[in-house]
């Protein structure tokens, strides 16, 4: 598992949702510099300390944040009103990436789940 195989996986994905990945996958690497980036369930995931903190995954017609979890969103409030999601995922139109600082909140809120610091 390594960056690498996150890199194959961009590299499979059309624009402009590959863009749009590459970007969150940053955003996300600003908040856990250090995490180890993976491929879980199929799609690119970051684990810090041995435990998955965050992922993505490309569809047809949107993109996906992906927590790893089903407490991290209620954590989140109203934040995520306007966006369409599941109980695990966050759906977004590739040509209107998530915030950075949406993004923050996202990996943090998961991070303090996990008793974890950023």
């Amino acid at each position: 598992m390594s960056t690498a195989e996150v890199d194959a996986y961009l590299a499979e994905v059309g624009e402009p949702q590959r863009s749009t990945l590459d970007q969150l996958r940053r955003d996300i690497l600003a908040v856990v510099p250090d995490a180890e980036q993976c491929i879980s369930y199929r799609s690119p995931a970051f684990r810090v300390e041995g435990k998955i903190v965050a992922g993505f995954a490309a569809f047809t017609k949107h993109c996906a944040y992906l927590p790893h979890s089903g407490s991290v969103f209620p954590a989140l409030g109203d934040r995520l009103d306007g966006y369409t999601r599941t109980t695990g995922s966050l759906h977004f139109a590739p040509d209107q990436p998530l915030p950075a600082d949406l993004v923050r909140d996202l990996v943090e809120a998961k991070m303090a789940l996990l008793g974890l610091r950023p």
